[in-house]
């Protein structure tokens, strides 16, 4: 017996020098360990033994099975640490080399304009309200004091879902809903996406709208002007003057265009404000005392005045764009350009 062990421990040696990877490992194991192996063969040769000798024959076969064992885990540690070093190794990073930055993104130059105007108005203790985009012909029109026959009910202007429902021409609903839910003093201030029938470079059927109403005792044109004195010059730059031209909307009276001095020429005249001095910015005015009656507000008391701002307007004049298509086509050349 003794014999056989010392055979299969030498030939055990001779085929673990040529064990380099899992595969042969595998191949091993089945050879020596495995039920039908050298190893575990020795225990079935038992029967062959003398019974008398058979403990101690027994002893050097587990002592043999122990060792070969052994050698086993030794050979699975070697190849485990071996392939964790080659891995380690492909893995390795340059420490040397330089790093790779985050790409992070920007606001919209519409985002951009929407949230400087905000922090303008905000600061002059102005409340933020949205109203719903698709609105009903009550709170378009008709307690705005457009009338049936006004042509901006017409189809070619305005997006009818229904008979009487619409999408928003103007964000003006959300000021009628503030003030049906709150009593004077109002200062509110209405941001928010309109629709209407209308496509060129300056135009789009959808676009973005900044709408003002402050109602209170006493409040005259005089007080609608100071305020969008501060507005633009915040905006523009504290050079910028303002003036008002007279003008009509049906939801106020009077009605005033408002203008602000050329920044880019400093009013003597250049193709930005097509050589005048001036750049027509948004429209105001006194809020109609029909618009207030609608509201459950007597005229006699309070009085107010609405602005409503065009925001891509702003933006185009802001950063130079002579195409409003430029700010919803998501051209990264283009918006690339604002960030900060």
């Amino acid at each position: 017996m003794q014999e056989k062990i010392n055979a299969v421990r030498a030939q055990l040696e001779a085929d673990r020098a040529a064990v380099h990877n899992k595969e042969e490992l595998s191949a091993f194991w089945q050879k020596y360990l495995s039920k039908n192996g050298a190893v575990t063969g020795l225990t079935k040769s038992l029967r062959d033994v003398a019974k008398e000798d058979r403990p101690a024959a027994g002893k050097l076969i587990n002592e043999c099975k122990v060792w070969a064992e052994g050698v086993y885990e030794a050979l699975s540690a070697e190849i485990e640490a071996a392939e964790l070093e080659a891995r380690n190794k492909a893995e390795t990073v340059d420490i040397t080399l330089p790093g790779k930055g985050n790409l992070t993104g920007g606001l919209h130059p519409i985002t951009l304009v929407k949230n400087e105007i905000i922090d303008v108005f905000s600061g002059m203790g102005f409340e933020i309200y949205e109203g719903p985009e698709i609105e009903d012909d009550e709170h378009n029109f008709t307690r705005l004091n457009v009338p049936k026959n006004h042509p901006a009910r017409d189809m070619q202007d305005t997006f009818y879902v229904a008979e009487d429902i619409v999408l928003r021409t103007q964000t003006s609903g959300g000021q009628i809903r503030v003030m049906d839910a709150e009593r004077p003093p109002i200062k509110v201030l209405v941001p928010g996406r309109v629709f209407r029938s209308d496509s060129d470079a300056t135009h789009s059927p959808m676009f973005h709208q900044m709408e003002g109403l402050v109602v209170d005792k006493g409040i005259t044109l005089c007080d609608l002007q100071g305020m969008l004195d501060k507005f633009v010059q915040a905006l523009f730059g504290p050079e910028v003057k303002t003036r008002l031209r007279p003008s009509y909307f049906p939801f106020t009276e009077p009605s005033v265009e408002v203008d602000v001095s050329c920044f880019e020429c400093g009013g003597k005249g250049c193709s930005l404000c097509k050589h005048t001095g001036w750049i027509e910015v948004l429209g105001a005015g006194v809020v109609h005392q029909n618009v207030l009656r609608n509201c459950g507000i007597d005229p006699e008391v309070y009085s107010g005045f609405a602005f409503g701002i065009g925001i891509e307007r702003i933006a185009m004049l802001k950063y130079g764009i002579n195409n409003i298509g430029l700010m919803f086509e998501n051209d990264l050349r283009f918006l690339q350009q604002f960030k900060g």
